[in-house]
Formats: C-alpha cells, structure tokens, sequence
C-alpha cells in the first residue's frame, strides 16, 4: 500500500516529542514505524479512492490517467461495497490482533467515515448549485485530521502510556491551522478536483466575503492557539515553535510566524468557468 510520506513525517518530526521521543535518533522512529506507516497506509488509500469518486460530478466512476482504467474501476467498486459496511473493519482487526484498538481510535475511525460522508455531500452540492451550511464545513475541517489523531492515539498505544488530554486539545487547535493553511496552498487544484477545500467552501457560502469570513475563524484559532501554548511545559512549546518554525521554511516560508503566514489565493467565484478555461485555454 501506498503512505503518505508527508504526514508520517510531521507525525516523526512534530509529533515524537509529545511522547518524549527523539525523532533524530532512527531507533526510536523505526520502533513505531510499521505500525504507524501500515495504519495511515490503509487511510490514505481509502482517501485517494473517496476522492476519485469526487472527481465525478454525479458519483460515478472517474478515472486518473495514471494507471489501468479497469484497475480504478474494481477499487472504486471494491471501495463502495467497503464504505457501506465498515471501511476501518479489516484495520481495526489487524490493531485489535496486536492489542492496539482503543475505543478512541474507533471513535476517529468513525470521525473518518462522517468526514467522508461530508466531504462528498459538500462537493456534490457545489456541483449542483445547492445550498451548504457553514456548520458542516467547520465540522468537515476539524474531521478532516482524523488520521493525525488516529496516529497519535496509536503512538499512545503502542509505549502503554495514558493520553495526555492537553496535548492532544492542544494539537487538534494546531491541526485545524495546519489543515486550513494546506487548503489556502490547494485551493485552485482542490476547485479542479472537485475536492473539500475549507476556502471553496465558503466562496460558496460568502462570496467575495470569503477572506474576511475565514479569517475571523484563522484569528480565533490562533488566540486559542497562543493561549493553549503557554500551558505546555516550557520546554516542549519551545521545541514545538522551532519544530513549526523550520516546517514553515522547508515549504519555502520564511515568515517568523510558528504557523507562516496567511496568503488568501485570488478567488474563483465561478468555478465551471475556471475548469472550462483550462481545458480550453484558447
């Protein structure tokens, strides 16, 4: 199976030391890795498939031009009959033989499904010109790191330690920023690819207003934030603001900012029109 490097990595990196871990010492991370890469292996792919359905207007089958059209197509199906069942049953079995199924990691199994469940109600309305309610779109954005907190629990888990509920309240704040800030960078192949985009969302909703609208959220999470970090230890909340600090540089932001800064995409207040221009460019 395919893995998401890129969150395995912020998962190392970021992550470890909430744990007490040294993510520059290779004993430590590959102690955990297998577990960690199995389990966000077996998302990430449940995720790539949900968003190939996206990628069609009306749900059926929709094809990348990498690979074999016939080979999408048995994973799409094989998907649908997964997700009208269970699609974390075959994971949980696999934790649960090992000892590591929690009733909190089930519980964000089930934050992952009801993400999904939003993820192609929203896009699905867009499309059709409907109606969609901010109330599902902040839902939709805090859900959407679900894997983040299935990977922590996990962690959690596997050195037989309680969670440490501060931490985790803490990072599910630093989550949404991160998730928002990803989607800002996103935004014009996530309206190409008719895929959950917290910054479409609300052109939808507000239109032209959608910059002021979301940065009254991005300006309350940040208060949130600053606040939360003050009540780590001292030397963690240093650590954890260099950790952001070069996370931020690394993606080519140079900015002070432990989160970077906010730099809202020119809108694309009528998307048919922007998928049709690129299309046909003449």
């Amino acid at each position: 199976m395919r893995c998401n490097d890129q969150i395995l990595r912020l998962k190392i990196l970021s992550y470890f030391m909430f744990h007490g871990l040294d993510s520059t010492q290779p004993q430590q991370i590959f102690r955990y890795l297998p577990v960690l890469s199995f389990t966000e292996s077996y998302i990430y792919q449940l995720d790539s498939l949900n968003e190939k359905m996206l990628n069609s207007t009306s749900y059926e089958v929709a094809f990348s031009e990498r690979g074999s059209k016939d080979a999408d197509m048995r994973l799409i199906s094989m998907f649908h009959n997964v997700f009208k069942n269970d699609p974390f049953r075959p994971l949980a079995g696999v934790l649960e033989f090992h000892g590591l199924l929690t009733k909190r990691i089930e519980q964000q199994f089930k934050c992952g499904e009801e993400y999904w469940a939003l993820e192609r109600g929203l896009c699905s309305a867009i499309i059709d010109r409907k109606e969609i309610h901010v109330e599902d779109v902040i839902k939709a954005i805090h859900l959407k790191s679900f894997d983040y907190r299935v990977l922590n629990l996990l962690l959690y888990q596997l050195r037989g330690e309680q969670v440490n509920e501060l931490h985790m309240d803490f990072l599910s704040v630093s989550e949404f920023l991160v998730e928002v800030a990803d989607d800002l960078f996103d935004y014009e192949d996530d309206v190409v690819e008719n895929n959950f985009n917290i910054l479409r969302m609300f052109v939808r909703i507000y239109g032209a207003s959608a910059p002021t609208m979301l940065a009254k959220h991005i300006t309350e999470a940040e208060e949130k934030y600053n606040a939360m970090l003050k009540t780590l230890d001292s030397q963690l909340s240093l650590n954890y603001q260099r950790r952001c600090e070069e996370a931020t540089k690394e993606g080519g932001n140079k900015s002070g900012h432990p989160l970077g800064t906010w730099n809202i995409p020119p809108l694309i207040l009528d998307e048919e029109l922007y998928r049709s221009n690129l299309l046909d460019p003449k």
